[in-house]
């Protein structure tokens, strides 16, 4: 979707993304310092995503994306799996008559191919509970990847224009962004990433061409509401050109 410029301000003055995004990262390392398992770092990590939740909320945030589960994590030890997958049942379980009462809506987003029944049934049921509200829009970002979002909407349009349903010649970046899992969602304006590590990880490749990045050195376990609005004072003071040219008039104040 293309660049939507918001008004909305922080107390401070600042303007506010209407679109967060954040890599939650940094669990394992906050629990190798600790030498604590990193199961443990991974559970802290959830009592964080309900602060940032209620924080967002809080602050007038409209979308927020969180990246908890990347198609490349399978890799992972099958212990490490196995207990992500459980923190994820178990937050859906426990919170969602929570998030629901908050007026949350949760959507998730990610293939659902070779998905365990069950779990892909606790993803609907999670979408499918929350889906007339009008509050915070939880994203949950699960088994996605960003390349492969990519290549299932190409092939998609690919089928469309084989089967005569479009014009391949009419294919464009709006007809790309229209066939990806974010299709209903406006494009993130702030990308925040935990652990000091810079770099995207394959999160929301393609709706990202635009947004403001701010990488923090915490890890995620440590992230607060404050830790939120650091990133949105940093977001604030960065001119948003969308490739453009900032008027002169608005850089001089006159």
């Amino acid at each position: 979707m293309n660049p939507v410029s918001d008004k909305r301000q922080m107390s401070s003055g600042f303007s506010l993304p209407r679109h967060v995004g954040i890599i939650m990262d940094g669990n394992g390392r906050w629990a190798s310092a600790r030498s604590l398992p990193r199961f443990e770092g991974h559970r802290r990590g959830v009592e964080a995503v309900r602060r940032t939740v209620r924080a967002a909320s809080d602050l007038g945030i409209s979308y927020l994306t969180l990246y908890s589960f990347s198609s490349e994590n399978w890799s992972r030890p099958e212990q490490e799996v196995s207990d992500l997958l459980g923190l994820l049942k178990l937050f859906i379980r426990n919170d969602l008559s929570a998030l629901n009462k908050q007026n949350v809506r949760v959507r998730v987003i990610g293939s659902r191919v070779g998905l365990a029944p069950d779990l892909s049934s606790l993803l609907d049921e999670a979408q499918d509970l929350t889906k007339d509200n009008t509050g915070l829009t939880l994203i949950i970002a699960f088994n996605y990847g960003g390349r492969q979002e990519i290549a299932e909407a190409a092939k998609q349009l690919a089928i469309r224009a084989v089967r005569g349903e479009i014009d391949p010649a009419s294919i464009d970046p709006a007809a790309i962004s229209a066939s990806l899992y974010t299709a209903e969602f406006p494009d993130p304006d702030l990308i925040i990433r935990t652990s000091g590590e810079q770099r995207l990880s394959n999160f929301l490749m393609w709706q990202s061409a635009y947004a403001e990045l701010v990488f923090l050195p915490i890890h995620w376990p440590d992230f607060d509401r404050a830790a939120l609005e650091t990133a949105l004072t940093q977001y604030g003071t960065r001119e948003r050109r969308f490739g453009g040219v900032v008027p002169r008039n608005a850089m001089t104040g006159s």
